[in-house]
């Protein structure tokens, strides 16, 4: 009885002995420099925003030191026909266009076809007689500095989006569909050289359609529409295959629905999904916020960026081009919301190391050269809120090993 209560004991303080030892390890593998506890800590969270209704779905990925160290999909698509979100679920990246098409103009920039101070009106002549309104005196004054090709990149050149409800300016905008959908690029450009500018250029940032007038500069530089010249010089080289500016018939079961807030906290779909005007040909082609995109796709571009231009050798930028993109490029006196800096055709964190941008139906990347790593975090819910895609780039930032 003895020999079988210390054989008892004995065997009873190596199981002990061996789930202590167990659990000091890590529940997750680590991955990439990347502690894989803290990764599972930023994907449970990500469940919870699904579980908890405030996301139909999300799907995310986090690129390091040019190896996937986490690929995740939560939740649902389309909830009512029960989709789940799959790694070549569409969604529509609305403004998260914009670094795309930065990147295409400056392939242009690299041919030596413009440099950044260059006057718009050189190549778009009808800006050349846009006054300024002036909000103090209410009247109107020519450009103290022409516009730019740095202005437009950088929000900087006077243009709105007509949002502001106070503003005479937006006003105008509000009242011509200035910076609607409904005319090819060339009307809208029309009437933008018609309506003052709210602001002198160089002199303050304001969110607007800048980055559209810098895609309707791709297609005068380039001779060719905007579509066509970033299939050509970007999808296509970076094997973009599911990103366009509109989602094709034979796609459509892959194209995510976009979700709003009802007033009872509960997510909302679209009456007809079968309406969207992602799911038909564009007639026209918004730079600013006018492409659809799978998580795949978006890695790839955001990839090239942090690699200096290049991805799997082929060579979208030069390295110091890049450099420039995910570079300050605000004029002298001008902040960026906040006190920030913004490069071109998104923001930048300089201690951070960050450049990136968000998307109206709250999708959010950022590429982080500090850390070697690119984040993706995409969703589909407006209004915007991208909360949960903050902090789920906390939670893998800190996953960081030092």
């Amino acid at each position: 009885m003895k020999k079988f209560i210390f054989r008892f004991i004995y065997l009873a303080g190596i199981i002990i002995f061996l789930a202590a030892c167990t659990s000091n390890k890590p529940a997750t593998e680590n991955v990439a420099g990347l502690s894989g506890d803290s990764l599972s800590v930023a994907t449970s969270l990500m469940q919870q925003y699904v579980d908890s209704g405030k996301l139909a779905g999300i799907s995310v990925m986090v690129i390091r030191n040019n190896e996937t160290a986490l690929r995740k999909n939560f939740g649902f698509s389309d909830i009512q026909n029960q989709k789940p979100v799959e790694d070549k679920t569409i969604f529509r990246i609305f403004s998260m266009t914009k670094p795309i098409t930065a990147v295409a103009l400056m392939t242009l920039y690299d041919e030596g076809k413009f440099i950044l101070d260059d006057k718009v009106a050189d190549f778009i002549p009808e800006f050349a007689e846009i006054k300024v309104y002036n909000s103090e005196t209410k009247t109107l004054e020519p450009q103290a500095s022409p516009m730019t090709i740095r202005h437009l990149l950088t929000h900087t050149s006077g243009l709105t989006y007509g949002w502001d409800q106070k503003s005479y300016v937006d006003s105008l905008y509000r009242v011509t569909g200035a910076s609607g959908w409904d005319a090819p690029l060339a009307e809208k450009i029309k009437i933008l050289a018609g309506i003052p500018l709210k602001h002198q250029p160089g002199t303050k940032y304001e969110y607007s359609v800048s980055i559209d007038v810098a895609g309707y500069l791709v297609e005068v530089i380039s001779g060719k529409p905007l579509d066509v010249y970033m299939k050509e010089k970007v999808f296509d080289p970076l094997k973009m295959e599911d990103t366009g500016f509109f989602v094709p018939e034979d796609k459509h079961n892959r194209f995510a629905v976009l979700y709003t807030m009802g007033e009872n906290g509960t997510l909302k779909g679209p009456e007809n999904p079968d309406n969207d005007n992602f799911k038909k040909p564009v007639i026209l082609f918004s730079g600013g916020g006018g492409l659809v995109s799978t998580i795949d796709d978006y890695s790839r571009f955001a990839q090239m960026l942090l690699n200096g231009g290049e991805l799997d050798g082929v060579r979208i930028l030069k390295d110091s081009t890049v450099e420039m993109i995910m570079t300050n490029q605000l004029p002298a006196g001008v902040d960026y919301e906040n006190g920030g800096s913004y490069g071109l055709g998104g923001s930048v964190n300089p201690e951070k190391g960050h450049y990136g941008w968000s998307g109206a139906a709250s999708t959010h990347f950022v590429v982080d050269k500090k850390n070697n790593m690119v984040i993706i975090a995409l969703t589909q819910l407006m209004p915007f809120n991208i909360e949960y895609a903050l902090k789920f780039v906390e939670k893998v930032e800190s996953a960081v090993i030092k």
